[in-house]
């Protein structure tokens, strides 16, 4: 067993315990604030966590920037500080997640600047950056057929529109300099092996790339950005590997300086820090929790992933359009299935900014400290005081939020979109700031409900949701969601799911966990004894390996290292998910407060019928 957990200086983390000699894992995920790492064993088990803060700049409203050279040092120190203490000559393989923000090199790999100050320090336009607005409203009056695999309205958060912005804007100092644009996530696996190749995840999610017929070259001409079709998407990608394929030669003995590892060692292909934070949770074994999704195919789950944001993640065999909602995305978070990804803009920084800019905030503070509690665990006690003898979230009868302070990404679309509170009143103590943050919680649970029923409209058949990310650890807002979506929550037994996602794309790219048992697939789906032999001729040690015919539909993409059939083999992943993906926690929902919850959700699709209504009026005549 596992010892408890004791927090060690520098911000790391060691877990004690006795350790099996074992092989071990790198899982590292760069955040909006903050760059974290874990060391991971066979089992799903974090053996040592460590983070470290990132800068970040903003130097005009919705501009945000961030530095590669910032990130990439903080990715060093937390990387040496986990592996202090373990023979390195464990460590099998190493991944890496991010956000999906935009970075920009010129030609020899140095960063431009993506400011007018001409910093090019601050090389990065980060994913929450709103910059691109008109460009974004141009691409979408194209109506072009891309479109429909992005929910039919492509967000300000993707990256053609940012793109297009840097053209149009900083022609001399970014644009006619740039030698590469890497998504995040991309850049840092670049920076580990030497490797140019681009994630499939990134670019379908991201950038339209279609797994199935990879760029349109109409779509780039059609919006202003026929440099890359001229250049054969050199600067954007024009190799393409499935999440979790191995990287070149592995680690190159420079990174393996910078990251305290051994070189050579296998690195994967990277996702975007949602995916790994999916694909952390949504396989994990279910049995014996009296769940409806037991027994049931993994489609029926929907991973969110909260943390600045939360991304609501549901998989289906068949591509599924649902209008506001990305995608469907094919592989791009677990191999063989297609992707849907619902979302919610900055659903942490929301809650932040609605305590913060509280009157109450200073005693809040003040009060927590004293208790040696955060702000959040005081304001849950506090309102467990409140609430008497009704249940918690019966406190806000009388006041409502509408949560899109950042325009709504899903499933309306609709960057314009502002945030709403009705039911203020003119007090401003400490019951008045825990109440507006029960009903902030409470409004970022109604929108993963209307995502929910948009993507259940569109196809889907979702049973329990898997929640992760920095929101999941608070308690109310994981009983919130359970009890306004009606469904059970499944928390995993390792709280850090998207470092544990990240550490599977390194399990999968050492090859660790290429077997697979005879009796997980049906009869008809076995290799025959000529593709046995092909995959045993590859050096794996047994012949029960199975494959689900045509799991690859697209044989343009790189096959499985481990197979050598389909790209990344979907048995070779579930196996990973299934060995490091635990449950730790079910909350089941309330159902007894279900009708004041079904009222309070017409009240919430209320508030964004009268402020479209409010717009309309303010427009006439």
């Amino acid at each position: 067993m596992m010892g408890e957990q004791t927090r060690e200086g520098g911000g790391t983390i060691m877990l004690g315990g006795d350790q099996e000699p074992g092989n071990y894992y790198v899982g590292v995920d760069v955040g909006t604030g903050s760059v974290r790492a874990a060391l991971v064993d066979q089992r799903g088990i974090l053996l040592a966590f460590a983070d470290q803060p990132i800068n970040q700049w903003e130097p005009q409203f919705n501009h945000h920037e961030q530095s590669s050279e910032d990130i990439w040092a903080a990715c060093c120190v937390v990387t040496k500080q986990v592996v202090q203490g373990i023979d390195v000559n464990q460590i099998r393989g190493l991944g890496f997640d991010a956000t999906c923000s935009l970075v920009v090199l010129d030609k020899q790999f140095r960063p431009l600047p993506v400011n007018h100050e001409g910093d090019a320090h601050r090389n990065i336009i980060m994913w929450l950056d709103h910059r691109a607005v008109s460009q974004v409203r141009r691409i979408n009056e194209t109506k072009h057929s891309v479109l429909q695999f992005v929910g039919g309205i492509m967000s300000v958060e993707m990256q053609a529109p940012k793109l297009l912005w840097l053209k149009e804007n900083l022609r001399e100092t970014c644009w006619d300099k740039a030698g590469h644009f890497f998504d995040l996530p991309d850049f840092l696996s670049w920076k580990a092996t030497g490797v140019t190749a681009r994630s499939l995840c990134s670019l379908v999610c991201k950038w339209t790339y279609s797994a199935e017929k990879g760029w349109d070259d109409s779509f780039w001409k059609m919006i202003g950005l026929e440099d890359f079709v001229a250049d054969n998407y050199n600067k954007i990608g024009n190799q393409v590997l499935p999440p979790g394929a191995s990287l070149g030669n592995g680690l190159t003995p420079e990174a393996a300086k910078d990251l305290g590892l051994p070189a050579g060692i296998a690195v994967a292909a990277s996702l975007i820090d949602a995916h790994a934070g999916g694909l952390g949770v949504i396989g994990a074994d279910v049995r014996g929790y009296g769940l409806a999704c037991e027994g049931q195919p993994v489609t029926s789950r929907l991973a969110v992933i909260c943390g600045t944001s939360s991304c609501h993640m549901g998989i289906s065999k068949d591509p599924i359009f649902v209008p506001g909602v990305w995608g469907p995305y094919f592989s791009a978070m677990v191999p063989g299935f297609w992707l849907n990804e619902g979302g919610q803009s900055v659903t942490g920084k929301l809650i932040d900014h609605m305590v913060q800019g509280h009157a109450a905030f200073p005693e809040l503070q003040a009060k927590a400290t004293a208790r040696c509690q955060s702000v959040y665990a005081y304001l849950n006690s506090h309102l467990d005081l409140i609430k008497k003898a009704q249940p918690v979230g019966f406190l806000t009868v009388d006041l409502h939020v509408w949560p899109d302070f950042h325009g709504n990404r899903s499933p309306l679309a609709d960057l314009t979109l502002k945030g709403m509170v009705t039911g203020l009143k003119l007090s401003q103590d400490l019951d008045d700031l825990a109440i507006l943050y029960l009903a902030t919680v409470q409004a970022i649970a109604f929108g993963t409900r209307l995502i929910i029923e948009a993507m259940e409209a569109g196809g889907h058949s979702i049973s329990t949701l898997f929640l992760c990310g920095g929101l999941s650890k608070n308690p109310l807002f994981v009983q919130m969601h359970a009890d306004i979506t009606g469904m059970p929550v499944v928390l995993s037994q390792e709280v850090e799911s998207v470092l544990v996602g990240a550490a599977i794309l390194g399990a999968c790219a050492s090859g660790d966990f290429a077997s697979v048992q005879l009796s997980s697939a049906p009869e008809k789906d076995l290799l025959p004894t000529s593709q046995k032999s092909q995959v045993l001729g590859q050096g794996l040690a047994s012949a029960d390996f199975v494959i689900f015919p045509g799991c690859c539909p697209f044989p343009a993409l790189r096959h499985c290292q481990h197979c050598g059939i389909s790209p990344l083999n979907p048995l070779c992943t579930e196996e990973a998910m299934a060995r490091m993906s635990k449950v730790g926690k079910v909350v089941f929902p309330r159902l007894e407060d279900k009708r004041y919850y079904d009222k309070k959700y017409q009240v919430f699709l209320k508030l964004v019928e009268h402020q479209k209504e409010y717009v309309a009026i303010m427009k006439g005549d």
